[in-house]
């Protein structure tokens, strides 16, 4: 089966608002198995964190990604494809708008943390150019009360 290509001219690919997060969060819990709460959402536009979204042209959530900038290095925090438009480009065109905000931030990489179960994402990163420069040990919850750990990567730009 052959993905669609987008006319990402046609989506509209804008800053997260307020009035964004109940999609944002339904999209979170229906793609992660331990995702952010709602709160985590609403202090990272608090504290005024990039974030932006993407939406095709009825209005419906694709994806989004929440940047934090901290000196010369990006924390890409969050990044998500609806479940039914992943594999089809929208993550790659993410992390291409994550990176270009990183630029325009006058950063000069971008950090991220992945779980190591999570090969699918792996393989994005890896595919784009993300380096593997660390382990954060028991970093992420895991089910039973277990914990995973993180595999730590970055991308020069």
């Amino acid at each position: 089966m052959t993905a669609p290509v987008w006319d990402l001219a046609r989506l509209n690919y804008e800053p997260m608002q307020k009035a964004d997060l109940a999609d944002v969060y339904a999209l979170e819990q229906s793609v992660y198995p331990h995702p952010w709460s709602m709160a985590n959402f609403e202090d990272s536009l608090r504290s005024n964190y990039e974030a932006w979204v993407l939406r095709d042209r009825d209005g419906d959530l694709l994806g989004y990604f929440l940047l934090m900038a901290v000196v010369d290095e990006a924390h890409l925090l969050n990044v998500a494809v609806s479940a039914e438009k992943q594999g089809q480009g929208l993550g790659r065109f993410l992390l291409n708008q994550a990176v270009a905000c990183s630029r325009g931030l006058g950063m000069e990489s971008v950090l991220l943390e992945v779980r190591p179960s999570n090969t699918r994402a792996l393989q994005i990163y890896e595919r784009y150019g993300f380096k593997q420069i660390g382990r954060r040990k028991g970093y992420y919850p895991a089910a039973n009360g277990q914990r995973e750990d993180a595999i730590v990567m970055r991308f020069g730009i």
